[in-house]
């Protein structure tokens, strides 16, 4: 395939999905990136070369990345004459299957609301991953933080973030307010008039496809559990009817049976224990995650609520600078850090490139190369118990930290000692 802007690597193969929907990961990969705009000027470089150093340290020449690099956001705008979502960059993705972005910004004066998800819906990347790992050295309010090592999967395609919502006292609001009064029969709004109107929608068909890939994801991973949280208890026929769905698909297709307890249902696995899907209510689990996060493996849920989830659960373990992401579906795995751009700081050579980092960690573990995923997360853990760590974890943490007498490095300097720890 030809492109205007993207140069293909000479060497190199894309990765394939057979009939059977296994990803088919060759030794050597074609794997696109993105740099994203503001400080991921800074930190994809060097989280590539972290990347690179891990796989010729495990294996030699034996496997190797060829990173193609795509275009969005700024970058984009520059090369393809305003445009800051090209068509070309959509195909490349859809062609290497895997990709990994920074941050990207979003343009002023009109333009997508967000390009982060522009993308998602662009692409139907109907997953959001976070996986939320506490790290013993780093600070945090949690007296144990180790202790939090969950994986959130979130809905990215339905739920209120669909953003189909009306202004208040707007001729569509008003229109919409007397549908429900009229029409519908509604008579518990408490305020009609200067009333915004927003719709929550939850599918049947969003729901399965969701806890489809969760229990799959869960299986695969050997996790103990799979937690389903909801608020089921008062929104019924939304997150009760995807409790209801995701249970009734864990039972047709995966032969899930009832657990003892009988509210909670288990699936069979040969030589080790069942698999429990659990059901939590969304504002029961902030207080468990708080209280008792090791009781929590793999967790599946709505978007918002896995939203607020994901960002509760990062501050417990020292924040966005160091949560990796990603954004599926069953043909596109699309990594990124969840930070933003922070453009006071961009090209200062002084952004925490933990973020970037873990999700290529992520994206190692994804293609199956456990062995350089474990070994970059094992020299991070190392470098943050030593002490050597960017402004951010050093300045945000003077009065209430675990490091001591640490060390400030630059965005480069952090790279290079977790590579002196490999």
């Amino acid at each position: 395939m030809t492109y205007q802007h993207i140069q293909v690597p000479e060497h190199g193969q894309n990765i394939t999905i057979d009939a059977q929907g296994h990803w088919q990961i060759p030794l050597e990969p074609i794997i696109a990136f993105i740099d994203g705009d503001g400080v991921g000027l800074d930190v994809m470089p060097v989280m590539r070369h972290v990347v690179d150093s891990a796989i010729e340290h495990c294996y030699k020449s034996a496997r190797k990345i060829h990173w193609m690099q795509v275009y969005n956001g700024e970058q984009a705008a520059k090369l393809y004459d305003g445009d800051w979502f090209p068509q070309e960059t959509i195909n490349a993705v859809r062609a290497c299957k895997i990709a990994i972005k920074g941050p990207l910004t979003t343009p002023l004066g009109g333009g997508f609301r967000s390009l982060n998800v522009a993308l998602r819906q662009e692409m139907d990347l109907f997953v959001n991953m976070r996986t939320i790992k506490g790290f013993s050295a780093l600070p945090s309010p949690l007296k144990n933080p180790f202790l939090t090592n969950i994986t959130v999967l979130r809905d990215s395609s339905e739920d209120v973030y669909s953003g189909i919502e009306w202004q208040a006292g707007s001729v569509e609001s008003e229109k919409m307010l007397d549908f429900l009064c009229e029409e519908m029969g509604v008579t518990r709004l408490r305020f009609s008039q200067e009333c915004g109107i927003g719709i929550k929608n939850i599918s049947k068909e969003g729901s399965e496809r969701l806890m489809r890939f969760a229990i799959s994801y869960a299986l695969k991973n050997d996790s103990e559990s799979l937690t389903l949280v909801h608020k089921g208890n008062v929104l019924k026929f939304t997150d009760g009817a995807f409790k209801r769905w995701g249970f009734a698909l864990a039972q047709n297709e995966f032969n899930a049976t009832a657990h003892e307890n009988g509210r909670w249902l288990q699936i069979e696995r040969a030589h080790q224990a069942p698999l429990i899907i659990k059901e939590v209510i969304a504002d029961n689990m902030l207080q468990q995650c708080l209280m008792h996060p090791e009781q929590f493996d793999v967790v599946v849920t709505t978007n918002q609520n896995g939203d607020f989830l994901a960002d509760m659960l990062s501050a417990q373990v020292g924040g966005v600078g160091i949560m990796p992401a990603a954004n599926l579906n069953n043909d596109v795995a699309f990594f990124e850090p969840t930070h933003g751009t922070f453009e006071r700081i961009a090209g200062q050579n002084k952004a925490n490139p933990s973020s970037s980092i873990l999700s290529a960690v992520l994206m190692l573990k994804f293609m199956g190369w456990d062995e350089a995923a474990l070994l970059i997360e094992n020299a991070l853990e190392q470098t943050f118990k030593n002490g050597e760590v960017t402004f951010d974890l050093v300045q945000e943490h003077t009065n209430n930290s675990s490091i001591h007498n640490s060390t400030t490095l630059t965005c480069t300097g952090f790279a290079k000692k977790v590579i002196e720890h490999f």
